[in-house]
């Protein structure tokens, strides 16, 4: 139930800060929280087991009366109420109508902002470096690029599947009217199911063959979108359990079944596959950024509300498959036991110092990075940010990082991605800081909350490569897998355990105190990363070969 000027129940699905709303009880946003200070004859126990079923319970004209009344005597020398005035005049900066026709387009404004002025830094970037750049020899070999574009036809299908339904996941649970304690459940059997599948997603794709796990993919995947339609809370938990299966074999099949056919089938040299996902790396930011501004889109025209971005994916993964069903031949490779990877990671862990450090730093950042994947839409989305423009701009962003990590790779500067993974934690520290204090609460400030946000994702766009160039030079890329699960799978179940238990939806300091313990996190990072810069300052091997060579970059 929401109260509006006009005295109507509005659409719960609707943003704040769009139309005429004053202030949403029935969302899962800190305002939904608050209710004692809006409305303080109502009873305890009655607010309670509304907000917990998702249904607030309506106002009287009287309460409202007295809401508005106690924000003007605050505001007025002399306790003058908003009638001596002859209309309303909420400036009280804890009164919903005032955070919503203040701060809602200012946080509006803002977004949209960022948003064209990260796209025009990226495009100039990348314009710039396109001019500069001689063509290779990859890319002027017509039967290289036939290949490169029948892989590329079926994998930006699934991305763009994927991204599309990234800016209203926490929106649409919001919609369905689930506390943000119930939510975080729902993110956690999506995360731990990844994580799960993960272990066995490369012995599943090589028993069960990588062109039929790329179409099981886009099956499970639009039956996970299709959950979505669904309110009831074991249907969704169900669909967040497809879509782990779904995310482990989106990174693990497409990329298994290219290698496999750019060497094997077609016998193309090795060299030319760090440039395709290079490009694939590349593109993959540009369909986030067209993904976000689509689901907006959708979101706001389409009737369907938060739910119409994951409608609007189930084509794009029908075609997927399709595609992969008609043009992609079949192929499988020796499995490789779970038990013996794992041991053969360990074995590698223990023997190298470098290992040890890069895997604690890869953990220990990309835990904190879904914790934040989390935590930005109940942030920003009380204050009327547009869920699909800013998350465009987090892509943005991030699309900008890797671009600087081009540009600071290369021959006129030639820094070295130790120094650019260096800055990317630095950086992840200093917003996480800002976070902590921007969301204090009853002092939130939602636009120093997105810029915080947007340094985030920049970070991103610097350590994503950085961490991948690493990874190639330290880890034989036979024991990648087993050293990795060591480290992904107990650092991000207590990511899960985080979540879980700080983010209390009856305590008003539960994100603060996430950020808090993000910020914590990160300069334990910090210090591994300066343990592994003492280790391999002087190791040549570490250092980028060539100037002028094209970083592979891995999937974000």
């Amino acid at each position: 139930m929401e109260v509006t000027e006009v005295g109507e129940e509005a659409n719960r699905g609707d943003r704040l800060g769009f139309g005429q709303r004053c202030c949403s009880l029935g969302s899962s946003s800190p305002w939904l929280y608050r209710t004692a200070d809006i409305f303080p004859e109502q009873g305890t126990e009655e607010k309670k087991t509304g907000l917990y079923f998702g249904v607030a319970t309506q106002a009287s004209k009287s309460q409202r009366s007295r809401c508005h009344g106690r924000a003007a005597s605050k505001a007025r020398p002399g306790g003058a109420t908003a009638a001596a005035y002859g209309r309303p005049f909420l400036t009280h900066p804890r009164c919903p109508e005032f955070r919503a026709r203040v701060v809602g387009p200012t946080m509006l404004v803002t977004a949209y902002l960022a948003f064209v002025g990260l796209l025009a830094s990226c495009l100039g970037l990348e314009l710039s470096r396109c001019r500069a750049k001689p063509p290779g020899r990859a890319c002027s070999n017509p039967s290289f690029l036939r290949f490169q574009l029948d892989f590329y036809q079926v994998y930006f299908l699934a991305l763009a599947a994927d991204w599309l339904q990234a800016p209203y996941l926490y929106k649409l649970y919001q919609h369905y009217y689930f506390l943000e304690g119930q939510i975080a459940i729902l993110y956690v059997c999506g995360l731990a199911s990844t994580v799960l599948f993960g272990l066995v997603a490369s012995s599943l794709v090589d028993w069960l063959g990588r062109k039929n796990s790329c179409v099981l993919f886009s099956l499970t995947y639009s039956l996970c979108c299709l959950t979505k339609l669904s309110q009831d809370y074991f249907v969704l938990l169900v669909g967040r359990a497809l879509g782990g299966l779904s995310t482990a074999l989106l990174f693990s099949a497409f990329e298994a079944w290219y290698i496999h056919e750019h060497v094997e089938r077609h016998d193309f040299p090795a060299e030319w596959i760090p440039a395709t996902f290079a490009r694939a790396a590349f593109w993959n930011h540009v369909l986030a950024v067209v993904a976000g501004v689509t689901a907006e889109a959708v979101a706001s025209w389409i009737g369907l509300g938060p739910v119409a971005p994951f409608v609007a994916a189930i084509p794009l993964l029908a075609l997927a498959g399709a595609l992969a069903l008609r043009n992609w031949g079949e192929n499988y490779d020796r499995q490789r036991a779970f038990s013996r990877t794992c041991a053969g990671g360990l074995r590698c862990l223990l023997s190298d110092r470098r290992v040890l450090l890069l895997g604690t730093i890869q953990a220990l950042f990309e835990s904190v990075i879904f914790i934040f994947v989390f935590l930005w839409t109940p942030v920003l989305d009380p204050h009327g940010a547009p869920l699909g423009i800013v998350f465009s701009s987090f892509m943005a962003a991030s699309l900008l990082g890797s671009s600087l990590y081009r540009i600071a790779t290369s021959k006129r500067y030639h820094l070295q991605p130790m120094h650019l993974l260096s800055l990317a934690v630095l950086i992840v520290v200093f917003s996480l800081f800002m976070l902590t204090f921007s969301t204090s609460p009853g002092q939130e400030s939602p636009v120093e909350s997105f810029i915080a946000f947007l340094l985030i994702e920049l970070a991103c766009g610097l350590y994503f490569p950085s961490m991948s160039f690493l990874r190639r030079k330290v880890i034989p890329e036979t024991e990648q897998a087993g050293v990795l699960n060591w480290f992904r799978v107990p650092l991000h179940l207590l990511a899960c355990l985080g979540l879980l238990v700080l983010h209390d939806s009856d305590r008003k300091t539960g994100t603060r105190n996430m950020f808090s313990i993000c910020s914590a996190v990160m300069v334990m990072t910090l210090l591994a990363v300066v343990g592994l810069f003492t280790v391999v300052r002087h190791d040549a091997e570490l250092r980028v070969p060539s100037p002028t060579e094209e970083p592979y970059a891995p999937e974000l």
